[in-house]
């Protein structure tokens, strides 16, 4: 019985050795942060963002229409001007010159006029006491016509000769902002010389906007009536997102629908209006505009940063009610602001890995805290929008 008693007390004492050299497991410490968010049905606004470019309401092209040599300009280049400012000066001493040549012509041929008349109503006279004949009666009738069609095209001649005189003031014909100049005083300018300015007016500022074939398709078949369709694009508000990142503070309007598509890119291209007061914006500035097309009903969403993609492939990380990890493939429907639309995958009250996915493994414990979203920043909801605009 010692030997036996012996044995059981050694392998009592070995497993008691045994347990204690373990350490107990340290998986809740030493476990990842993760920050989740629970994944719900909700109706949520389709903001969509295109790339536009800043461009002129009106771009006013400046050209010489007569041609001669530049003696002023009279503008500072690059400010504001009005209707009517003088912009340049021509030279106008040969156009003075040829209004006065002109109205000497005029005026040597009025004075032909007024014989030629006389000697018409004289053979008139005559013809009808039946003093002269009717070849001279003609004659003198038809010198009184000839001389009255020159006193016309004399007169012509003047107001073309006092037009020229004119363009030689070259104003600018709206108000805005005026370009540097591309010619100098004492330069030879005329209408083959090309734009010596350009005059935009840019309060309110055109913002210029491209859509893809697709888009414009599926807008037209959901609002196929004219009149809906119109009504739906003026309840739209835009807003415009500057190069910076910046919210410009004004939002923008529709304003115009072009009437084809280009043939070599398949977008048609539309514009939207934004107040401009101060001058802020410029043509030619980039930037994006942001608009709610429409409410997406009933849409399972998740952050954009939560989406693992892979070679076309999506999958998202999921943590159970045990803080265990796995990764699930997803598949994916349309970015709605910083959301993206999970079509299939996911189902009511799945916890998703947003930040922090990349420490895990699947099967991995984690420690999931909520993941509190940034602060909205995109355009209010408008109850009147409808589906998807261009």
């Amino acid at each position: 019985m010692k030997p036996i008693s012996l044995v059981g007390a050694f392998l009592i004492c070995g497993l008691l050795v045994a347990a204690c050299s373990r350490k107990p497991a340290q998986v809740a410490s030493n476990a990842p942060e993760v920050l989740v968010t629970t994944v719900q049905p909700r109706d949520v606004p389709r903001v969509l963002e295109r790339v536009a470019t800043l461009d002129g309401f009106i771009n006013a092209n400046i050209n010489a229409q007569v041609q001669g040599y530049l003696t002023s300009r009279d503008y500072k280049e690059g400010s504001v001007v009005n209707k009517g400012d003088l912009l340049f000066q021509i030279d106008p001493r040969p156009f003075e010159a040829a209004l006065a040549q002109a109205k000497g012509t005029l005026a040597k041929d009025q004075a032909n006029q007024a014989k030629a008349d006389a000697d018409e109503k004289r053979a008139l006279d005559l013809f009808n006491k039946k003093v002269i004949s009717d070849q001279e009666r003609d004659t003198a009738i038809a010198a009184a016509g000839s001389s009255r069609a020159n006193v016309q095209a004399d007169d012509a001649a003047v107001k073309q000769a006092e037009l020229n005189l004119g363009y030689t003031k070259i104003a600018s014909p709206i108000d805005g902002v005026a370009a540097i100049s591309t010619a100098q005083v004492g330069d030879l300018v005329g209408p083959s010389t090309g734009t010596l300015t350009t005059v935009s007016q840019t309060d309110p500022i055109k913002a210029i906007v491209s859509a893809g074939e697709g888009p414009f398709t599926d807008f037209i078949s959901r609002h196929p009536e004219t009149e809906e369709r119109q009504r739906y694009v003026d309840s739209l508000q835009f807003e415009l997102i500057l190069g910076n990142g910046n919210v410009y503070p004004e939002k923008g309007k529709f304003y115009a629908l072009d009437r084809n598509l280009d043939p070599k890119t398949g977008a048609i291209r539309y514009e939207v209006t934004f107040p401009n007061t101060g001058n802020n914006l410029r043509p030619g500035q980039f930037g994006k505009v942001r608009f709610v097309a429409d409410m997406k009903q009933g849409a399972m969403v998740v952050p954009q940063e939560a989406v693992n993609e892979l070679q076309g492939n999506y999958q998202v990380a999921i943590v159970d009610q045990n803080s265990k990890a796995s990764l699930r493939p997803v598949k994916m429907g349309e970015k709605i602001d910083s959301q993206w639309e999970v079509t299939d995958g996911l189902k009511p009250g799945d916890k998703v890995i947003v930040q922090g996915w990349q420490k895990v493994r699947e099967g991995s414990t984690v420690t999931p805290k909520e993941w509190t979203p940034p602060p909205a920043q995109s355009p209010t909801p408008n109850a009147s929008a409808g589906p998807q605009k261009p």
